[in-house]
């Protein structure tokens, strides 16, 4: 009786077993056939991204929807509340129960750190796009605090995720519009210094020419004769002043494909004791120990360890989304530019992911012997009464610990795979601009864009998803 009833209030985890993809699979197919407008509107249709837990995810989608569907105003509204909903987020009492006794995937989604920064990313260009420079220059100062609290959040750890390259390239950007070149020279300097102290490679991207052209010129322009020389040894490069454009310059924004999606996997542990009495969890080969995170109430007298010889946990591992388009040029007034790198948002994930391994396989495998423990505490001793009443207790919660333990496979998965850029010379006027995207199976798609030489900087992305 009791394991038939634990497996009718089980259904719901059952239906749960299904990844995060495939649950907003609908709204996600719009979205790859282009259909902004009906995946904006399915959003608010979606009963998984209605609930509360998943709020940050919705806003993340909601206003990436109204950014593709140039509605500005409207797609800052929601990542203005995305912005608050991530400083405010603080892990709770709630949280920790559900994470520990269910799994992960219902706890409160506080968004990945690289999520957090693309926040950013698309407020300022949504400003730009409206013109509001101010507003546009106080996301860049906004950048800058995101920088210093990944920096604490990564402490001395030189091997983690600590600075974002793309947000400081956007932030000088910001700042050269609205005139202030010693900012701008700052910010460039500090992306080049991201790429520099990792041997000119960052999460998947090379060192872009055109930042290190963008650090002398502006360092050349505050009169900085010693910065440009010394940055161009640094960046093995000469300063090549150019003309000033009559029209200004467009710096142009490629979002290339989309972000990876997480799937489910699963690791086998047996929990062991070190000669110093430390519980640790080693996979069957032994190359892999993890350390058993013990809550504040438990007390490690009771674990045996013949109860903990084989334990399954589910963790989430990114799926690649391979991209359409490999190479993209821009063609104006007679001459040919190509992209460049700033953000490979794809090798990003993937990394960030491996640096946190330990710790959240730490947590997760804690929370499955948590359950494992309570379930032999449960089973009947020899001489116990109601030994049957017990036994089928026990199998209700090895049925409760089996269907509910899943991988937290939620994440951002309109993001691009990659962002690239190039910066564009204009003539004062109407400038028409040829892009052309090809890829490995030689299918090609042009884009034309008109834009309008006014004599300063504009900021403008283009999408392709596949």
């Amino acid at each position: 009786m009791i394991r038939a009833l634990a497996i009718v209030c089980l259904m719901p985890l059952l239906f749960s077993c299904v990844t995060y993809n495939n649950r907003i699979g609908s709204y996600y197919e719009q979205v790859l056939n282009n259909q902004y407008d009906k995946a904006y509107r399915a959003l608010d249709q979606n009963k998984l991204l209605l609930r509360k837990r998943n709020k940050l995810l919705y806003l993340f989608e909601k206003g990436k929807m109204a950014h593709l569907l140039k509605q500005y105003d409207s797609s800052n509204l929601y990542f203005n509340e995305a912005d608050l909903f991530i400083e405010d987020a603080r892990t709770t009492a709630g949280d920790i129960a559900v994470g520990t006794l269910l799994n992960p995937m219902m706890e409160t989604y506080k968004g990945e750190d690289f999520e957090k920064f693309m926040v950013h990313y698309y407020k300022s260009l949504n400003y730009l796009g409206l013109g509001k420079t101010e507003d546009a220059m106080v996301e860049a100062r906004r950048i800058s605090l995101r920088n210093y609290a990944q920096q604490d959040k990564a402490g001395f750890n030189t091997n983690r995720y600590s600075d974002d390259a793309l947000a400081l390239i956007l932030q000088g950007i910001i700042y050269e519009q609205s005139g202030d070149m010693n900012n701008a020279f700052v910010s460039y300097r500090n992306a080049a210094d991201v790429f520099l102290k990792n041997k000119g490679e960052w999460y998947g991207v090379s060192l872009p020419d055109q930042l290190k052209q963008d650090v002398l010129r502006t360092a050349a322009a505050n009169g900085f004769t010693e910065d440009v020389q010394h940055y161009s040894t640094l960046l093995n490069t000469t300063y090549k002043p150019s003309a000033t454009a009559p029209g200004g310059e467009l710096v142009l924004f490629w979002e290339n494909g989309l972000a990876p999606v997480k799937q489910e996997q699963s690791f086998f542990f047996a929990l062991t004791k070190d000669g110093l009495g430390n519980f640790m969890f080693t996979d069957p080969s032994g190359s892999t120990n993890v350390p058993f995170i013990f809550d504040s109430n438990f007390n490690p007298e009771n674990i045996k360890l013949a109860d903990l010889r084989s334990l399954r946990v589910a963790f989430p591992k990114y799926l690649e989304q391979p991209v359409a388009y490999t190479h993209g040029t821009v063609l104006v007034n007679n001459v040919l530019y190509n992209f460049e790198q700033a953000e490979n948002i794809n090798d990003l994930a993937f990394a960030t992911l491996r640096e946190r391994f330990l710790k959240e396989m730490s947590k997760a495998l804690s929370r499955i012997a948590i359950k494992k423990i309570a379930e032999a505490a449960a089973r009947p001793k020899k001489d116990d009464k109601n030994k049957d009443e017990k036994e089928a207790l026990a199998s209700a919660i090895q049925l409760f610990s089996l269907i509910s333990e899943k991988a937290d496979t939620r994440n951002w998965q309109t993001l691009p795979h990659t962002i690239l850029y190039t910066r564009i010379p204009l003539q004062t006027g109407s400038n028409q601009i040829q892009v052309t995207f090809s890829g490995p199976n030689q299918q090609t798609k042009p884009v034309n864009l008109v834009v309008e030489g006014t004599g300063r900087l504009q900021v403008q992305n283009i999408c392709t998803l596949r």
